[in-house]
């Protein structure tokens, strides 16, 4: 690529304009830590069109995969649509190999592109919240199939450029993201992750966290320098008018609020009023519309389903019409959204959030006669500061106290400390790496490290089905179906949520955020114009649903491929596990014989008889010394009941002396046994009581030789179950005990062996797609 990086920028934004410096210089320089910019200078810009620029220039500092951290779902759409346009404005002026893949991928509730995690090797966008992005990360995908949490967990945490922006609004979030990196760096990875902060108001001392704290004082630090500020665009917003005066009504008077609101809108011009809450914003807008204004009236909030959501923010951003737009929201316009209010009113908040609501606000410095009005509450009330604490709202009463015009130049500077009460430790690591529910059936709450405990959220979608419960058919949501609502407000609410041991919808009691639940559409709870209310009156439209059924625990993902043998599909996943490699390659070439060890191996357990039995009904041919691996038919039925032919593979490896690294990854190829084997609830047992069983492989169970291509033959191997035992046995250590080995190892770790376990997994995946698209 030829041309520099000016003129690649203004054909990124598809008009003649220049790069700020500090925008350049991101472009040419090492990535730095931190970036502190202003809001609307053009921090997404710079840093997405940095990233793609460096990976045309193959720069070998810059990972393939960039991860857009956002605190807020509302932000996600935007800069993921953005930064299509970018790419097609790169495309469209021959700056960018047309036959050269660059998705952009969307991670936010109710929005989930669940594919990006089948391309490790390709260069990739994804935009997400910070909910979706870091639980993820933490191996407990909210949203997500639990058998996907390894995957996704082994590809964010490695060869990754991980930007986290709006820092000042991601709480408990912000901490875990620079825990995250000083692990990172403690247990290595295969290939470098960066770490990014931005935010207008940020502080490295916000990363002073316990892990992360001795990294935090050598943070490198892009900021806005003094022919940034000299820039025509930046000093029509630096110098922005905008007159600020406090409201004499209590925040309390929503009432006599939207009258004033309605008095102060000028036609033809937008009005922008953002409240704390969600509540505090429907009651306003609900007094609004019992007025009957002239003007274009628009709700925006986090609880309401993605179209509705979706329209609503088109509403936002289209120009307003004769008489003018009045939109009431939340937090959710803080940062991120591109849009300019004539007039803004806003609740006190803490200051960086203050900060980005006056953003929002005569953003462009040509209007010389906006204005901002700000709410107060009496702080001495039990409750009147929430969502916030009351001293982080005390200390912005403070600031504004003096202030009478909140543009940029006038803004004071502020360095608020950081105040964390859950951190994510080097035990928690070693904790989510198994996904293995405990013996009650729940999972790790990972929750309190991604927000704040009083902010956490269940993610629900609405079906039609009798008082008693679903059936068995009730497929997965579609993306469109799923709404936010906070976790209390389902208290005393029917739910349901999928059981992938029994495969059925089942009913469930206690919640914890992340959840994804299905509720009768008759029994209420959402408007298409207000988004979650909890009324029962409120009967949700039906939308369309997804045709994809739920995944169960005794399911085979891609099983339905059309016949192969064990030999013939092996030898596919071999060929494309050697692909991958090629492009993703380990530098360590003991790793690579391993994991393609393991992939010859890892349906060897396929020649056990009750998977052989399940699948051979309806065979091609009549040849009865077939091994098959895959099968036409859409669902198979095993005879015993949570039978896994993963753990046989495992158990065939070790019985025949490889290496507990194939071991494991060889078991971890469908991510239902990983660091420990045990029986699960309603399994089918042997008669003999002194039996070991596991997964559907009792002791004894015998693989009969078979052929796993490329010149392996499995030969006749008993299978032993000792291993689940604890201690030390006749075969040496426990699985457990041989697991954690590997998980603690220095030269391995939890990155780089869930690294491995994905790109195993994302061979035997798209072996099996190529098959079905053959």
């Amino acid at each position: 690529m030829r041309v520099d990086y000016s003129g690649f920028f203004a054909a990124a934004m598809g008009k003649d304009i220049t790069p700020y410096p500090y925008q350049l210089a991101l472009a040419n320089s090492p990535w730095p830590d931190a970036l502190k910019v202003e809001t609307g200078i053009g921090k997404t810009a710079a840093v997405i069109l940095a990233w793609i620029y460096k990976r045309l220039l193959n720069d070998p500092h810059t990972p393939r995969r960039l991860v857009y951290c956002l605190p807020m779902r509302v932000l996600v759409e935007q800069t993921a649509q953005t930064a299509h346009i970018w790419i097609k404005n790169l495309k469209d002026k021959g700056l960018f190999p047309g036959d050269r893949p660059l998705p952009v991928y969307t991670l936010m509730g109710g929005k989930i592109d669940s594919d990006w995690d089948f391309y490790p090797e390709q260069e990739s966008i994804l935009v997400g919240t910070q909910d979706q992005l870091l639980s993820r990360a933490l191996n407990r995908g909210y949203a997500e199939s639990r058998f996907r949490w390894p995957v996704q967990f082994g590809l964010l945490n490695n060869d990754c450029l991980w930007v986290m922006d709006e820092v000042q609004l991601m709480g408990e979030g912000l901490a875990t993201t620079a825990q995250l990196d000083a692990f990172r760096r403690a247990f290595g990875t295969i290939s470098p992750v960066h770490s990014l902060w931005m935010s207008a108001t940020f502080s490295r001392d916000w990363l002073k966290t316990i892990d992360f704290s001795s990294y935090a004082a050598d943070l490198t630090e892009i900021g806005l320098t003094a022919e940034d500020k000299k820039h025509p665009l930046a000093r029509k917003r630096f110098e922005a008018k905008k007159p600020i005066e406090k409201v004499d009504l209590p925040g309390e008077k929503l009432g006599k609020i939207a009258e004033m609101i309605l008095d102060s809108h000028q036609k033809g011009t937008r009005t922008l009023a953002v409240f704390n809450t969600v509540r505090r914003a429907v009651e306003a807008f609900k007094s609004l519309k019992d007025k009957k204004p002239k003007s274009s009236l628009i709700l925006i909030h986090s609880r309401f389903r993605p179209e509705d959501r979706q329209k609503a923010l088109e509403r936002l951003l289209s120009p307003p019409d004769g008489g003018g737009t009045i939109c009431i929201s939340t937090q959710v316009v803080e940062a991120g959204v591109d849009v300019s209010a004539k007039t803004l009113f806003t609740d006190l908040a803490p200051w960086p959030s203050m900060v980005q609501r006056f953003g929002r606000c005569n953003r462009e410095g040509l209007d010389s006669s906006a204005r901002i009005f700000w709410f107060s509450f009496d702080l001495d009330k039990k409750g009147a500061s929430h969502p916030y604490r009351e001293k982080d709202l005390r200390n912005s009463l403070k600031i504004l106290g003096g202030l009478k015009d909140a543009g940029p130049v006038n803004l004071p500077p502020v360095d608020l400390p950081a105040d964390y009460k859950h951190v994510f430790r080097a035990k928690d690591v070693i904790e989510i790496f198994d996904t293995t529910p405990d013996l009650a059936g729940l999972d790790i709450d990972i929750s309190r490290f991604i927000r704040e405990s009083d902010d956490q959220d269940i993610q629900v979608f609405w079906r039609d089905f009798p008082l008693g419960g679903p059936g068995e058919s009730e497929p997965a949501p579609s993306r469109n179906e799923v709404c936010s609502v906070p976790i209390f407000d389902l208290k005393g609410r029917n739910k349901w949520r999928w059981d992938h041991l029994e495969k059925v919808w089942a009913r469930q009691g206690v919640v914890s955020p992340g959840m994804l639940l299905m509720l009768r559409s008759a029994e209420g709870g959402y408007s298409g114009e207000l988004g979650w209310t909890g009324d029962e009156n409120d009967i949700p439209e039906a939308l369309a649903t997804s045709e994809q059924a739920e995944e169960g625990n005794d399911d085979d993902t891609y099983l339905t491929s059309g016949w192969q043998t064990i030999a013939e599909h092996t030898d596919l996943i071999v060929k494309e596990l050697r692909t991958l490699l090629a492009l993703c390659p380990l530098s360590r070439k003991d790793l690579e014989e391993i994991l393609l060890l393991a992939a010859r191996w890892h349906d060897a357990g396929k020649a056990h008889e009750v998977f052989q039995r399940a699948i051979s009904e309806g065979a091609p041919g009549s040849d009865g010394f077939k091994t098959w691996a895959k099968t036409d038919r859409r669902t198979i039925h095993y005879e015993r009941k949570g039978f896994r032919h993963e753990l046989a593979s495992a158990l065939a490896l070790l019985g025949n002396g490889f290496p507990d690294l194939a071991a494991y990854l060889a078991a971890a190829h469908h991510g239902k046994v990983r660091l420990s084997i045990r029986s699960l609830p309603e399994e089918s047992t042997p008669n003999d009581p002194e039996v070991r069983f596991a997964r559907g492989i009792w002791e004894g169970d015998v693989l009969k030789e078979a052929d796993l291509g490329g010149s392996t033959k499995l030969p006749e191997t008993m299978l032993d179950l000792s291993y689940m035992e604890l201690g030390e046995g006749s075969r040496g250590p426990s699985w457990l005990a041989r697991m954690i080995s590997l998980r603690d190892d220095i030269s391995l770790g939890p990155f780089r062996l869930a690294y491995l376990e994905a790109l195993l997994r994302v061979s035997d995946w798209r072996a099996s797609q190529k098959m079905v698209k053959e």
